[in-house]
């Protein structure tokens, strides 16, 4: 059985802060956003969780294994090293995108993304680690991409093409399966879902081929942290390239 903690990283104010007292310019806005994603990033995989950018000015990090301290501590740091502060929704389920809602919805409640006076909202309750309650990770890639694309076309038109895959089974697998789907860079899709079986993943990268004619593969993991099960799903992923199949499941041993 999978069940995922999620947390919502949302910037506080953000919006407002970008143009007061006038607007600031984009490439700053653009640093400041991708350096405190990288920090995110590694504070959370240092305690065996994944984070991803979405929007910039919300993350979404699967913290199984993060307790209400460290989430604490992830505000505290952020707010001594830059000028602006993140609130956090933290929800459990067996579903990612019902635990996604949650956590939203803790935010939400707490207030505006835009209201001044919410600062550094710590909302929800983790969950206590059980062996019983592993997360599910399903590494994506494009099947032999360097050759119909980076080698063969411009990179934006390259890119293109990787996007239209990419959400193509980002749709494909909220919609049903509940499945959290992020670009990782390159031709890779990360996606964090619920206890599925071979065949949901056969259809999924089926569907992507019927609707958009992006091939991908698929190695996926379970495991007690993201980490864990996303180690799991790489190894996975390298029994599909060795064994020239589209699906390969793992569990780790951890």
């Amino acid at each position: 059985m999978t069940n995922t903690q999620l947390t919502l990283v949302q910037i506080d104010n953000y919006g407002p802060w970008t143009v007061t007292p006038e607007p600031r310019r984009e490439m700053d806005l653009q640093t400041l956003q991708s350096r405190l994603f990288a920090d995110i990033a590694q504070f959370v995989g240092h305690r065996g969780g994944y984070a991803f950018f979405t929007r910039f000015d919300n993350m979404v990090a699967v913290t199984n294994g993060l307790d209400a301290d460290d989430h604490r501590l992830l505000q505290e740091s952020t707010g001594n090293r830059y000028p602006v502060t993140v609130s956090l929704g933290i929800a459990v389920d067996a579903n990612p995108v019902v635990a996604l809602e949650q956590a939203t919805e803790h935010l939400q409640h707490a207030g505006s993304a835009q209201d001044r006076e919410r600062r550094e909202v710590l909302a929800g309750t983790p969950v206590e680690a059980s062996a019983d309650d592993d997360v599910a990770i399903a590494h994506f890639d494009v099947n032999d991409a360097t050759e119909k694309y980076t080698d063969r076309l411009n990179e934006f038109d390259s890119f293109i093409q990787i996007e239209q895959g990419y959400a193509t089974l980002m749709r494909h697998l909220r919609e049903e399966h509940g499945g959290l789907s992020f670009f990782v860079g390159g031709d890779n899709i990360i996606a964090v879902t619920p206890d599925l079986d071979a065949d949901a993943y056969r259809s999924a990268i089926d569907h992507v081929e019927e609707t958009v004619g992006v091939d991908l593969k698929v190695g996926v993991g379970q495991g007690e942290t993201a980490h864990d099960a996303g180690m799991a799903a790489k190894h996975a992923l390298e029994e599909c390239r060795h064994r020239g199949t589209v699906v390969e499941m793992n569990e780790s041993e951890s």
